[in-house]
């Protein structure tokens, strides 16, 4: 069932299923909340389950000002979102840069959070990564030289290491979201994504249980979150055989299990 949650920011939810503690996920950049529709739909039947377009893609409103993509700009979201769920506490987590969405949401609001799920995490944009040149660089060129040549270049071309009809699936994802938005983002929370060690630091204080994403064929994200499973020992890392970066499209039936599992052994249990 799509949901409009309202606000300066208007956005859009999509929900299954029912329970007093939700699950509520959040897609990678360039994506929306129907990348999570497999496990809305593989869930649903024991669990709430929840998906959002957070602020400046698909269908929720995109600001025009730089300081509306602010990292606590979207953290004000995921706690909005759990305001109209009726949630005390929720099952926070995303994919990619909706795992640091997550992540930041969980560091700053602990008492909300009954679990955390953290799948793909980008790395660290601490000085000489490749995440804080290539969300600067992508963003400069959206607004140089618009969409089609910037995404061709950064999110979908040759060296993104797509297939013809990944590529083609991504391509039309991102032209549902606006350009100006799309840059800001990169700009205001891609190129300040904290690191393992940073991230570590800030969720070692977190009682709620934590489950680590990642696939084996992912070469952006799996160092990171291996990085992060060292120094959080407490939390579970799952390790996909075969996945890639986009694990919960490319190895649904087994994001769906292991999410399943998480939610019923360490959250409920």
């Amino acid at each position: 069932m799509s949901e409009r949650v309202a606000g300066d920011v208007a956005l859009h939810l999509e929900v299954e299923g029912s329970g007093e503690v939700p699950l509520v996920l959040m897609h990678g950049f360039g994506g929306s909340a129907r990348n999570w529709r497999p496990q809305l739909r593989a869930l649903r039947a024991a669990h709430r389950v929840a998906a959002f377009d957070v602020r400046g893609h698909a269908r929720s409103d995109a600001p025009a000002e730089a300081s509306a993509y602010r990292p606590e700009c979207f953290v004000a979201d995921v706690a909005r979102v759990l305001d109209h769920l009726g949630a005390a506490r929720a099952v926070v987590g995303g994919l990619s840069m909706g795992g640091g969405i997550a992540a930041r949401f969980a560091s700053a609001h602990p008492e909300r959070v009954a679990g955390l799920v953290l799948a793909a995490l980008p790395p660290g944009a601490e000085e000489g990564t490749r995440q804080q040149s290539w969300a600067l660089a992508f963003a400069d060129a959206l607004e140089r030289d618009g969409l089609d040549a910037a995404g061709g270049r950064f999110a979908w071309g040759a060296e993104s290491g797509l297939d013809a009809k990944a590529a083609g699936l991504v391509k039309l994802g991102f032209a549902e979201h606006a350009p100006h938005a799309l840059a800001h983002t990169l700009r205001e929370l891609l190129a300040v994504q904290p690191g393992a060690e940073e991230l570590a630091a800030k969720l070692a204080p977190l009682a709620a249980p934590i489950l680590l994403l990642v696939g084996e064929r992912d070469p952006v994200s799996l160092g990171p979150m291996q990085r992060l499973a060292a120094a959080l020992p407490r939390a579970e890392l799952v390790v996909v055989p075969g996945a890639g970066h986009a694990v919960n499209l490319e190895a649904r039936d087994a994001t769906s299990a292991a999410l399943e599992t998480f939610l019923v052994s360490r959250v409920s249990g």
